[in-house]
């Protein structure tokens, strides 16, 4: 089962109690304090795993603690350190507290491995404390407690482009056509009922990610749906892929303003995210229609059509599109628009590889336009 939001409490271990003890032997006459130190608590560490895609580890455990440090023992003998706990996650963790929501820890990098809460140290055994004016100490000081926390733990994927549109638009489709992705595709509503990710290849060496998720209708915002559940896994994509469904009932002009208004209800800073559209299911329709809804959808965003795409990405040039051409590191790039709207056929084929490099091409821009900042 796919689960990507759990909360539970974890705790470091509590430092064992320094030993209070003498030594005492066959003919040796004040032997003096030789009471150990105790054993530190525990840790508690997150690991991330790339070989982890879901939280289901976690369901149903309410308390996960690490072990307490031993007690000290006479003869300066010190207490076992106590076991830590690690807390294997996959990658897009976000670890929040639960009673301020605060982000604690954003864990994104294979292999990290992170200290999240600090074992209790170890008490002092008596021997310690001796000195010319107490040379019988008979304390030894108690272990620190462990830290313990109520947490969240929120899954958020982590793609480079993130489908969106209304259910059964296409998206599943798509990203099994055009990845290594194998989702469940039907004629139903709400067939994807968890975020699936897979990987674009667009030529030998290069490639990005893509990622699915369940269908957003009106209202998904506030809690209708699936969609609510699941808009945090697009909110690290780079580029959002907005599917249109060009034989729904509904028109494009209204799918693609209320993907755009559920968006900005829910993030201010997807609302702001570059995207493309892509308008789905062109081979339902005759070649006239299609352009009509094109067209119809190109006017509703006060946009002209080009041969842009046509040009670079060899599209099929018996339809409308619409190409943006702009380095995406110039701040003045608009992000109420989209960069291009393509027609497209996923079972047809239709468009489907020009889509392909076209994403590729802005998610490169991307990733340039990010080193050239962390450069900076």
């Amino acid at each position: 089962m796919f689960i990507d939001f759990v909360e539970l409490t974890v705790s470091s271990g509590k430092g064992g109690a320094g030993c209070v003890s003498f030594w005492t032997e066959k003919f040796v006459v004040k032997g003096g304090p030789d009471g150990g130190d105790g054993g530190k608590g525990g840790s508690v560490y997150f690991r991330v795993d790339n070989n982890t895609d879901t939280l289901s580890w976690y369901r149903g455990k309410r308390h996960l603690k690490a072990k307490n440090g031993r007690p000290g023992e006479g003869r300066k003998r010190f207490g076992k350190k106590g076991e830590d706990l690690e807390l294997v996650v996959p990658p897009g963790t976000q670890v929040i507290d639960a009673e301020t929501g605060e982000v604690l820890l954003d864990l994104v990098d294979p292999g990290e491995r992170v200290l999240f809460l600090k074992g209790g140290k170890g008490g002092l055994g008596n021997v310690h404390f001796k000195s010319p004016s107490n040379q019988r100490p008979t304390y030894a000081q108690p272990g620190e407690p462990g830290i313990t926390k109520h947490i969240r733990l929120e899954l958020k994927s982590i793609a480079d482009v993130g489908l969106v549109g209304f259910p059964n638009v296409g998206k599943s489709t798509l990203i099994s056509t055009l990845s290594n992705a194998k989702p469940q595709v039907a004629d139903y509503e709400f067939t994807t009922l968890t975020p699936k990710v897979g990987v674009v290849k667009a030529g030998e060496f290069d490639a990005f990610i893509m990622a699915d998720i369940p269908g957003i209708i009106e209202g998904a915002s506030e809690g209708r749906g699936l969609g609510l559940d699941f808009l945090r896994h697009i909110e690290r994509t780079r580029t959002l892929l907005l599917m249109i469904d060009a034989s729904n009932w509904r028109e494009p002009g209204y799918q693609y303003d209320t993907l755009r208004s559920e968006l900005a209800r829910y993030s201010e800073a997807l609302s702001r995210r570059h995207f493309a559209v892509a308008l789905s299911k062109i081979d339902a329709l005759d070649v006239a229609e299609a352009n009509a809804r094109i067209a119809s959808l190109l006017d509703h965003l006060g946009l002209k059509e080009n041969d842009y795409m046509q040009r670079r990405f060899a599209a099929d040039t018996r339809y409308l599109s619409y190409g943006y051409e702009s380095d995406l590191s110039e701040v003045h790039m608009p992000h109420d628009a989209p960069l291009f709207l393509l027609p497209l056929s996923s079972a047809a084929h239709t468009n489907t590889e020009a889509l392909r490099f076209a994403l590729h091409d802005l998610v490169s821009k991307q990733r340039n336009a990010k080193e050239r900042a962390c450069d900076a």
